[in-house]
């Protein structure tokens, strides 16, 4: 919706619109409250001119009729009423004659307490008083007063102080502005500020290496995801052109290294000829070890379905063709509950086996598995593989048997060429651990090293569904 907007302009539109919003509100308070008042002050001073028209005969006021009753006015079935009576004067010194009034309606009886005395405590400011509290109440009351002993007078004032003489009330269409331009400027923030989480979101994905994010929303959004996107493509190209050199060197280098092996054999001295073809091996080994790397950081390897489970059984029986001592081990079974109507828990027992099925990249897990159990032989003797998961995670854990490193020493050794002090003539060049740790955070999991009852275990953790 504001995608050809900018923040800036947004921010200034959202502004405009709050103080209009905010303008209108109290323009149509005020002058709501005004007609309001108006109206009572004009009940008010209709009763000061019916005081003095009852007073000394002058004419009474627009909207007021009176008609004078033979008897005493009657209550009709299902009214209220409410009697009140003034004197004149102070309450201390009632001088003249006295006023009475009867205030019968259908709707409400008029509370006599709430009556506000205006103008002081003259019999005039009473009468006044009242007319103004009959036009503070929606209703459409009778009114009949009597002086001294005169006969009763019906006062028709219905056009003043009337349900129809009331004027509008507009304070709740002012409410109504405040409400919706508050709704309305609060939406427009929560689709802007949503824009920007989605960003947010998109650019913590996994997938944003790989893929370019969505670009949308205001202007300054539009040229953040523009720019970030100009930034991930170069940074994947220049992946691509380093796995592409690498890659060349080591073709390259296949030919001299193969001539190199060559005339190593027709060296006579047998010391000479090893020491030789071992820096030929451990060049080679280097050179591939860091395209392997380079390949695992890129993650071009497309995600499919796989069993976790089949491929390290696979694996570990290449292991156990050669004689290698390498074993699958099963993990615990979870107990499994039953519950009924009559108990919590009736019976536990094994639960069925896991399938272990995750989406991910079988060339690089079937690397990442080779190198742990590679370490494992070279360090620790022996490997045992154990697959377990859960909803959400799968766990490989290759285990030893002997060896002398803790877990801190193997979280450093995942960095790139760090090799253990117990390494020693041992082939590698300090990757393995750092390809799989790579691996792992490709399938937005992570390696961790525990200490076992016979060694150390290194414990692959990978996200079931991760792309």
């Amino acid at each position: 919706m504001f995608s050809a907007f900018s923040l800036r302009r947004l921010a200034t539109l959202w502004i405009l619109l709050a103080m209009l919003a905010g303008g209108a509100a109290v323009w149509i308070w005020s002058a709501s409250q005004a007609a309001w008042n108006a109206h009572l002050d004009r009940a008010y001073i209709a009763g000061l001119a019916l005081h003095d028209s009852l007073e000394n005969g002058s004419a009474l006021p627009a909207g007021l009729t009176l008609t004078q009753l033979r008897d005493e006015p009657d209550l009709p079935s299902g009214w209220s009423e409410t009697r009140i009576t003034l004197t004149s004067g102070r309450p201390d010194r009632a001088r003249g004659p006295r006023l009475t009034m009867r205030i019968q309606s259908p709707d409400i009886r008029y509370p006599v307490s709430q009556i506000e005395t205006l103008g002081g405590s003259s019999q005039a400011a009473g009468l006044a008083s009242v007319t103004r509290t009959l036009a503070r109440f929606c209703s459409e009351p009778k009114l009949f007063i009597q002086r001294a002993q005169s006969p009763w007078i019906r006062v028709d004032g219905s056009a003043v102080w009337g349900c129809g003489a009331a004027p509008a009330d507009l304070r709740l269409l002012a409410l109504g502005i405040v409400i919706a331009a508050l709704i309305l400027l609060l939406g427009w923030v929560a689709e802007v500020s949503g824009a920007f989480m989605k960003f947010a979101a998109a650019l913590r994905d996994h997938r944003a290496r790989n893929a370019e994010l969505p670009v949308g929303g205001v202007d300054e959004l539009k040229q953040t995801a523009a720019a970030v996107n100009a930034y991930v493509a170069q940074d994947r190209a220049a992946l691509a052109n380093r796995a592409l050199v690498l890659s060349g060197v080591s073709h390259d280098l296949g030919t001299p290294a193969t001539r190199l092996r060559l005339r190593t054999a027709l060296i006579e001295d047998q010391e000479l000829r090893g020491k030789l073809e071992g820096d030929i091996d451990e060049m080679t080994r280097m050179i591939d070890g860091v395209l392997t790397y380079t390949r695992a950081e890129i993650g071009q390897e497309p995600f499919r379905e796989l069993s976790l489970g089949s491929l390290a059984e696979a694996v570990v029986a290449d292991y156990q063709d050669v004689g290698m001592p390498v074993h699958l081990e099963s993990a615990p079974a979870p107990r499994a509950e039953a519950r009924t109507l009559f108990s919590q828990t009736t019976a536990t027992g094994a639960g069925e086996p896991q399938a272990f099925l995750m989406r991910g990249q079988p060339t690089s897990l079937r690397r990442a598995l080779t190198n742990l159990i590679d370490n494992a032989l070279k360090y620790g003797r022996e490997a045992r593989v154990t697959v377990d998961g859960n909803a959400d995670e799968l766990f490989i854990s290759v285990a030893d048997r002997g060896s002398v490193l803790n877990e801190v020493d193997l979280t450093r050794l995942t960095e790139m060429f760090r090799r253990g002090p117990n390494s020693g003539s041992a082939d590698g060049v300090g990757l393995g651990l750092a390809i799989v740790s790579t691996i792992a955070a490709q399938h937005g999991g992570r390696l961790e090293f525990q200490r076992s009852s016979s060694g150390m275990a290194a414990r692959l953790i990978l996200c079931r569904r991760w792309a």
